[in-house]
């Protein structure tokens, strides 16, 4: 009877703690589901608010680029603050949707949250955090613009997006080089396009035979007559040295030069010049020659008879 009683007892202490636990989450739920209409008005307005701020951002970022346009700021620049600008526009929706539905407690501790992982992900992401600041260095630096042709990590091509990661190159060949913004800014590059007028430089050699005032007067003629040279641009010709088998000159000259096409193109057609020159004063550009001198050691070929005894 004893053990009937306490069993019976047990029983019922299980069922009115589980009375008790379903009551308290019956009353939670409920608490819930009325805290959640009652704040259903906040957040259909929240996030129409957060909603009108992106539409926000993207029209407002037309007008801000059009007045970008208007100062004359390159390409990299006004595609990088348009960027940066919606960012901040969102952001702000966010923020004050969050208000809107009064969570401050919930924004104070997103805040809090997001300063703490921001120091975590810029630890983590160093490299990362590095090209995106080189971006915006390179996107305000006169130098590197979208359309230019630059040469920089061994690697050349127009520049066809500056963005806060990586610099696009279409090189020659009609292939797209990405190249993170930090190795840019870090390393030397080298833009053709930042000045329409270069100098190429060509080299060459004449006979030892050949009056030398004749070939520097017919050769700065035939380039004179091909590249027109504007004020202040001369064309230099310099004999740098008594070469093997003849006397080398280098030649300069201003061309129009707004990538590394352009100064192939030169160098063809001066070539052509100076050549159809020289052949019309019949002046010599040597190539090298070699003698091959056997002295004593040279090939012989003998006949040898041998005659075969019959024997009878």
């Amino acid at each position: 009877m004893l053990t009937n009683l306490i069993f019976q007892n047990q029983t019922e202490s299980i069922l009115d703690n589980t009375h008790d636990a379903w009551s308290d989450l019956n009353t939670k739920l409920q608490d819930w589901v009325d805290s959640a209409i009652m704040n259903l008005p906040n957040f259909i307005l929240a996030i129409v608010i957060f909603i009108l701020f992106i539409v926000l951002a993207n029209i407002s970022a037309i007008g801000i680029s059009k007045i970008i346009n208007r100062t004359r700021a390159q390409e990299s620049v006004r595609v990088v603050a348009i960027r940066i600008y919606k960012a901040v526009v969102v952001l702000l929706g966010f923020f004050i949707a969050l208000g809107v539905m009064d969570l401050s407690t919930v924004l104070t501790s997103v805040l809090g949250a997001a300063g703490v992982v921001g120091l975590a992900v810029g630890l983590a992401l160093q490299g990362t955090l590095n090209n995106t600041f080189s971006g915006v260095v390179l996107s305000f630096m006169p130098k590197i613009q979208i359309g230019d042709w630059i040469e920089t990590n061994d690697f050349s091509g127009f520049v066809t997006d500056i963005n806060l990661r990586y610099v696009t190159l279409k090189t020659a060949d009609q292939n797209l080089v990405v190249i993170p913004n930090s190795k840019i800014v870090e390393n030397p590059f080298k833009n053709y396009s930042t000045d329409r007028r270069s100098i190429a430089i060509l080299g060459c050699g004449v006979g030892y035979e050949s009056d030398l005032d004749f070939v520097e007067k017919i050769t700065i003629e035939a380039i004179s007559n091909t590249f027109e040279q504007n004020v202040n641009e001369n064309i230099d010709f310099f004999y740098t040295e008594f070469g093997d088998s003849s006397i080398n000159y280098q030649l300069r000259f201003w061309i129009k030069e707004a990538n590394a096409k352009d100064e192939f193109i030169a160098k063809h057609k001066a070539i052509k010049a100076i050549k159809k020159a020289y052949n019309e004063n019949d002046i010599n550009i040597p190539f090298p020659i070699r003698t091959l001198d056997f002295g004593k050691n040279k090939f012989r070929s003998e006949t040898l008879n041998i005659n075969r005894l019959n024997e009878d």
